[in-house]
């Protein structure tokens, strides 16, 4: 499964180059040009890594990765910065940042660095063959659902691909193109309504309330997100 990196970058030119060249390593990178529009792009989920440039305006990178890490928000953060100041390097470590790149900087290190975070930081699994919330309990290795009613029902290997997606990102967004490409493939031609009908009849089997959902929530715009 493709990787999704957030790009925070106010020079269009600098951020540009470097999305094209994450793409051309099979990432999906996306470009943000603020502070304020970086910290609400994290705030929706689905971001494996965040480059963030300290000289961003409206709120500088400091002060963005400040606010991820007091929220609990523990992505992956590498600082791109023409501050080459032990300080500023000493700060962005101190906020926690996972790793810090002078401007300017050699393209290929700033990919092997990418790489080497993303290695540290598993793509996300649901870490067992079981998933228990709200009463339910779903054995992806048999594709079973039991359920709060008490029925026990058989999951399409779509539903089961779906919630063990869901289960390794517990209670973050996963983006819905992330969704689309795991289940469907990156060249799949799926419609809307296809992927909408998997979690209706999820809803159905797994909500106590179908029509107001507890734990399978549709992000609008953006993705789903399963609570436990």
């Amino acid at each position: 499964m493709s990787r999704w990196i957030l790009v925070a970058e106010d020079e269009r030119a600098l951020g540009e180059m470097v999305c094209d060249n994450l793409t051309l390593e099979s990432y999906h990178a996306e470009h943000v040009f603020t502070g304020p529009r970086a910290l609400e792009r994290m705030k929706k989920g689905g971001i494996d890594l965040l480059i963030l440039d300290v000289m961003l305006p409206g709120m500088d990178g400091f002060e963005v990765l400040r606010q991820l890490r007091a929220a609990g928000d523990h992505t992956p953060v590498l600082i791109l910065s023409a501050r080459a100041a032990d300080q500023d390097r000493i700060r962005g470590l101190e906020l926690q940042a996972d790793d810090y790149l002078t401007k300017p900087f050699n393209l290929r290190e700033l990919l092997l660095r990418v790489d080497a975070l993303l290695r540290r930081r598993p793509a996300p699994t649901a870490g067992s063959d079981t998933l228990a919330f709200g009463g339910n309990r779903v054995d992806f290795r048999a594709m079973k659902a039991h359920c709060h009613d008490g029925q026990e029902v058989d999951l399409t290997t779509t539903e089961t691909k779906l919630l063990k997606l869901l289960a390794g990102h517990l209670g973050t967004v996963v983006a819905r193109r992330t969704v689309v490409e795991h289940l469907f493939g990156s060249s799949a031609a799926t419609t809307v309504r296809t992927l909408d009908n998997v979690v209706l009849r999820l809803r159905k089997l797994l909500e106590v309330d179908p029509a107001n959902p507890r734990h399978l929530h549709t992000v609008r715009g953006i993705g789903f997100r399963l609570d436990g």
